[in-house]
């Protein structure tokens, strides 16, 4: 890419300075970006996206003392949906983890006020020309189009529209989930240069397969609600949510085509680069390992630091997966001894000013890679001894690094299911850690094969009991669309463990219901309750559910939040129920009294613990129970002697 001498170059950090100032300047909460581990989200494995943390402001199920707001966000995209694990390392921009640059409005401005300061900050603060900039809207958005063509004064042969939900094209429209708040979307691209493009009628849309444009920033406007019979309706409640990939605009200040040279990650290849004592010749020709080791340190370094660890099962066994792909293509590059932590030093330092917690919990990111690498180095030769004798045997051609197992000839030999689950089960592999060795030989791998070995040992070690699942699977759909119709719970638990309400609702089987019969078990939901739902590991409350002259209707065995602030009781029905129903609300007060005696046990107990073991045992869960409680700290050494 020509360099053009009228774009300042900007470092990363920088950018990211001068992003949250020139939005704080207009009128905008800086809120700190949260951590890669959800708080209060069971639906998600990390934080993949800005508005992880603000999702039940754009419900309305919450409020906050702002009603605009700007930060940075580190995200995690490696599990789900949004998922770039695979294509890390081969191309410029895909990383697992990487910072969004957002800014957020909740009911107060919308479209005009956005697109109007998007492109002020990037033509004025960044320094970027206006004719190196293109713009999309949805089909029909003509207000969006109106204000980038009349106010903005984009050419009219810069301005694409995109899109048609209704046909199922999701370009340039954006929802939360199949039903609830939606709107339409309006990207920012940056030419790269008509040299780069892909025909004379070159413009910027969503597949990134044309190398002349660069999706910078994506405003969503919600000003919709999605109904369930397909209907959407105006919110009266309109948002604003834009989200700017750092390491994207990095690039474009930078003027380079990847991500990987920009200031963000020159200085973990040059540190790479000192371990391997490889020229830049040989950097380019292993560009790919060097790419993996770079995105996947970072990664590490913060996963470690929100305090997950490795493991076997979730967030845990992702962290493993990230770690062992990196060590392997350390091996590439003929590193055999620990290299990890070094890296890891590196991006706390580049990091360590935006992100203080990184140098805070420095020793303790150490003490976790080391130990991994250690680990899977026990275990990494003997299990790729017995991958190669199977590739062997499969008529394995000579290794071709980064190819992709997606690009195989269908008629490729493929490795059996039992040998990609015994490296996996016996030598610590990750299924798509296999696959990527096996690719790169010309072999398939079969993950469905695979996947029901798994299964049969996963069976086996339940031993046949039932996992610990809800007595009663209702989808998050349906709790969503409960709230939205009853709104919120009162709760008044506070002040005091008796409550007059009514029923607004009932579930049973996983459906909602009018009524409970007597000796039903379902969940019923009330307008105001005095009952403590579960969370921050706390154990929800316990009652009962009378009538007006004292009656037991039903026993509460359990009480949940799973949506928002709408709180659910888990009950057994000792007479009729339904809904509109007037009752009484009964919290057991010997069971609450204990369960508060343990959550300040928790606290003392953390405290002590942080005394004895210093700041690197910091709380990863706890359960907080009436007859018990457990706290849960990483700490690699023995608490007492």
């Amino acid at each position: 890419m020509e360099r053009d001498p009228r774009i300042p170059t900007q470092s990363a950090a920088d950018l990211r300075s001068r992003f949250v100032a020139f939005f704080e300047a207009r009128g905008h909460t800086q809120v700190p970006s949260a951590s890669l581990v959800p708080a209060g989200d069971a639906t998600l494995l990390f934080t993949n996206s800005g508005m992880v943390q603000f999702k039940e402001l754009f419900s309305g199920a919450e409020t906050r003392s702002y009603r605009r707001a700007v930060d940075y966000q580190r995200c995690l995209r490696v599990a789900g949906k949004h998922n770039d694990f695979e294509e890390v390392g081969r191309t410029p921009r895909h990383h697992t983890l990487f910072e969004m640059l957002g800014s957020w409005s909740f009911g107060d401005y919308f479209k005009r006020d956005a697109i109007l300061w998007a492109w002020e900050f990037l033509t004025v603060e960044a320094g970027i020309p206006a004719d190196r900039l293109a713009v999309t809207v949805y089909k029909d958005d003509d207000e969006s189009a109106d204000i980038w063509l009349k106010e903005v004064g984009v050419p009219a042969d810069r301005l694409a529209r995109w899109g048609d939900v209704d046909k199922g094209n999701d370009a340039n429209f954006w929802r939360m989930a199949e039903t609830g708040p939606c709107g339409p979307c309006s990207e920012i691209h940056f030419d790269r240069g008509a040299d780069l493009s892909c025909g004379p009628d070159c413009l910027p849309d969503h597949s990134e397969h044309c190398p002349r444009w660069l999706e910078v920033w994506n405003l969503v406007f919600m000003q919709y609600e999605q109904h369930p019979d397909g209907r959407r309706t105006e919110l009266p409640f309109k948002s604003v949510d834009t989200g700017m990939g750092l390491e994207r605009l990095a690039s474009v200040s930078q003027q380079v085509l990847s991500n990987y040279d920009t200031d963000l990650f020159l200085p973990i290849h040059a540190a790479m680069r000192k371990i391997t004592k490889h020229s830049m010749a040989e950097f380019d020709a292993q560009r790919f390992s060097y790419q993996v080791i770079a995105d996947h340190s970072r990664a590490v370094t913060f996963l470690l630091a929100d305090g997950v660890r490795p493991g076997n099962e979730g967030r845990g066994y992702v962290l493993r997966r990230i770690i062992r792909r990196a060590v392997r293509h350390a091996r590439l590059l003929g590193i055999t001894k620990p290299f990890l932590g070094a890296i890891a030093r590196e991006v706390v330092a580049i990091m360590g000013p935006s992100y203080p917690y990184l140098r805070d919990g420095e020793t303790a990111i150490l003490e976790g890679i080391e130990r991994e690498e250690a680990q899977f180095a026990r275990t990494l030769d003997a299990g790729s001894s017995l991958l190669g004798d199977a590739l062997g045997e499969l008529g394995a051609g000579e290794s071709v690094v980064g190819r992709r197992a997606d690009d195989l000839p269908a008629a490729s030999p493929t490795l059996g299911g039992e040998i990609a689950f015994k490296l996996h089960d016996t030598y610590g592999f990750p299924i798509d850690l296999t696959v990527e060795l096996a690719a790169e030989r010309g072999v398939a791998v079969d993950r469905a094969g695979f996947e029901s070995a798994l299964a049969e040992q996963r069976e086996r070690s339940r031993g046949g009991k039932k996992a610990a699942l809800a007595e009663i699977a209702v989808t998050t759909a349906l709790y969503e669309e409960i709230l939205r119709r009853v709104n919120e719970t009162e709760f008044v638990g506070y002040e005091q463990l008796d409550a007059e309400s009514t029923i607004v609702g009932l579930l049973r089987d996983g459906a909602e219901v009018t009524s409970l019969a007597a000796g039903d078990e379902g969940q019923l939901i009330v307008g105001r309750t005095p009952f403590y739902s579960e969370r921050g590991g706390q154990v929800g409350d316990a009652g009962q559910i009378l009538d007006a002259r004292g009656k037991i209707l039903a026993e509460v065995s359990d009480t949940q939040r799973p949506v928002g602030a709408l709180t659910v009781h888990t009950v057994r029905a000792a007479a009729p129920l339904k809904v509109g129903d007037a009752v009484a609300m009964r919290v057991e007060p010997v069971r609450r009294a204990a369960t508060m005696r343990n959550h300040t046990a928790t606290h003392v107990l953390h405290r002590a613990i942080r005394i004895v073991a210093g700041a690197d045992a910091k709380q990863r869960g706890s359960l907080v129970h009436p007859d018990y409680l457990r706290f849960d700290y990483p700490l690699e050494r023995s608490l007492t002697r």
